[in-house]
């Protein structure tokens, strides 16, 4: 029976690597009975990509995926980039036997206006083809933006029929964010993604303590604002229609992520995902 592999987007834990360290971090991770992680937000010094391999072999945790800015998010913005480190980059990941390589999110200069953000892809596209060169596969990872319609179509759909090498992390909060069917998209995307995030979508709580309902602007600036990232089963989505339409559209790792977890230690978000998808039957893909 075809499986995929869950894993964990090491985003929500950095804090932890820098209270705990890479390697306790990893070791925690596994514990949880996860064995796979793309590591994201986590400073890729020697040190920690050091930890990162030894966890990696100690835990049998697979690095499935590497995240790498293609240029800065801001212009002088610090960090790492394809475009200025593309051979420290490649090197972690040969060293840390991964072939998947993730770009988080477009340049904050480019939001919101199409030319840009298809300047930037077309750019995307070529260090695809580059990377490919030593084994290496580039992903895009969406959000809501991309959603954007442009005489009647989805930005992100011209980006794929803009694009042959690039392919496409889908994340499934951000896709119902935006208004649109998980299940059903991810299948439209049928060999062009190799990564899912799962993450679920939630209406929280109101606090309207503070409110004076004389003030209508502040009432409907919370009303309107309720969503929440959640643990996997405390949403609305239909995670195991979603898992499944992603491992028939050729996902391999699908990443449990939790942008903000709203004061809960993010270990025990993951543990609560895990006894999730444990549920729903996918406990040979950890």
């Amino acid at each position: 029976m075809k499986k995929g592999k869950i894993g964990v987007q090491m985003m929500m834990l950095k804090g932890k690597v820098e209270e705990l360290g890479a390697y306790e971090t990893m070791k925690k991770v596994s514990e949880l009975g996860y064995h796979a992680v793309e590591v994201s937000q986590i400073p890729m010094t020697a040190e920690n990509v050091a930890e990162l391999r030894r966890a990696s072999i100690d835990f049998d945790i697979k690095i499935a995926a590497l995240s790498a800015a293609l240029e800065p998010m801001l212009p002088g913005a610090p960090g790492e980039t394809l475009t200025s480190d593309f051979e420290k980059i490649v090197n972690d990941c040969k060293t840390l036997d991964c072939n998947f390589l993730r770009i988080g999110m477009l340049p904050l200069t480019c939001m919101g206006h199409k030319d840009r953000i298809m300047d930037f892809i077309e750019k995307a596209e070529a260090m695809a083809h580059r990377l490919a060169e030593h084994g290496i596969e580039l992903y895009y990872h969406t959000h809501h933006l991309e959603f954007q319609k442009y005489d009647g179509e989805y930005l992100l759909d011209i980006i794929k029929n803009n694009t042959t090498k690039l392919g496409f992390e889908l994340d499934v909060h951000w896709i119902q964010r935006a208004g649109v069917n998980p299940v059903e998209f991810v299948k439209q995307y049928a060999g062009r993604i190799s990564l899912i995030h799962l993450k679920d979508y939630r209406i929280g709580q109101m606090d309207l303590s503070e409110v004076d309902f004389k003030d209508m602007a502040k009432f409907m600036h919370i009303f309107t604002n309720t969503i929440e990232f959640a643990e996997l089963g405390e949403g609305n989505l239909d995670i195991k229609a979603i898992t499944e339409a992603g491992l028939e559209s050729g996902a391999q790792y699908f990443l449990v992520e939790q942008d903000d977890t709203y004061g809960r230690d993010p270990f025990d978000c993951l543990e609560i995902s895990a006894k999730h998808l444990r549920k729903l039957g996918f406990t040979e893909w950890f």
